[in-house]
């Protein structure tokens, strides 16, 4: 993914950096049934962390944007999930990318979490 000081602080940008991250790194992986399947859910979870974020910045109120920012914690926990599920056929550097990605992911379910503690401490 990307080095700590080159990361976009702008959320919207780093959910977005990060789901084309996923898409090159699917390209990568071994060809088989099972990666396939799973590399689906894992391109559609991982866009789906900054679809849900760009809608809970447009929310109708702060009961919809605590909801889409729920949910885009939720798929980000799930690209994890399909993330460590995938079969890198023991390859060393689609290995080293795929903990990097599980800790990008990581890191953006946490920030999503801080922000909706955040909001549903201020309402």
């Amino acid at each position: 993914m990307s080095s700590e000081s080159a990361r976009p602080y702008d959320l919207e940008e780093r959910t977005l950096t990060f789901a084309s991250a996923i898409r090159r790194f699917i390209r990568k992986l071994p060809r088989h049934i099972a990666n396939y399947e799973d590399s689906r859910q894992l391109v559609r979870s991982s866009g789906s962390i900054g679809a849900n974020y760009i809608e809970a910045n447009e929310s109708l109120g702060p009961n919809d944007f605590k909801h889409k920012l729920r949910i885009a914690k939720k798929e980000s926990k799930e690209t994890i999930y399909w993330l460590r599920l995938l079969d890198t056929d023991n390859n060393e550097s689609l290995e080293l990318e795929r903990q990097q990605a599980i800790q990008e992911a990581t890191e953006l379910m946490r920030i999503l979490a801080s922000i909706l503690r955040k909001a549903t401490h201020n309402l």
